[in-house]
């Protein structure tokens, strides 16, 4: 697993950044998934912060550990076509089929990065580019 997909699991709870229109928006997320070296995320279809996805990809992730090592995950937006992922992501997931299921309708797209960049953002010293 990459050094991006460990930090992220480690963390628990990550934010994700995005703007509507003028105002930035940033909520917990906790999925993800890494399928052929790329860690992919999801969202609700019927949710505000998928459509500000769609209207504005540009994307930041950020992720805190209790003794002060943060990362800062920045890129764009590419939603995933192949049902691969949904599938690795409710298989890594379990929580999720309570979600996105028949019943309720609601669908769940995933997403990763592209154009990205990471880095490990020590309390003291310099950042560590990790992508």
């Amino acid at each position: 697993m990459s050094k991006l997909n460990d930090f992220l699991t480690e963390a628990g709870i990550f934010y994700v950044a995005t703007n509507d229109g003028a105002q930035p928006k940033l909520r917990p997320f906790g999925a993800h998934v890494e399928v052929d070296g790329v860690v992919h995320f999801a969202v609700g279809d019927f949710k505000a912060v998928y459509r500000q996805m769609l209207a504005n990809p540009l994307c930041e992730i950020v992720a805190c550990k209790p003794e002060g090592l943060w990362l800062r995950y920045t890129g764009k937006i590419v939603f995933d076509e192949d049902v691969k992922y949904a599938d690795a992501m409710l298989e890594n997931s379990p929580v999720l089929r309570e979600i996105y299921n028949e019943k309720t309708g609601y669908v769940m797209k995933t997403f990763h990065l592209e154009e990205a960049e990471a880095y490990l953002m020590p309390p003291m010293g310099q950042p560590e580019k990790i992508l």
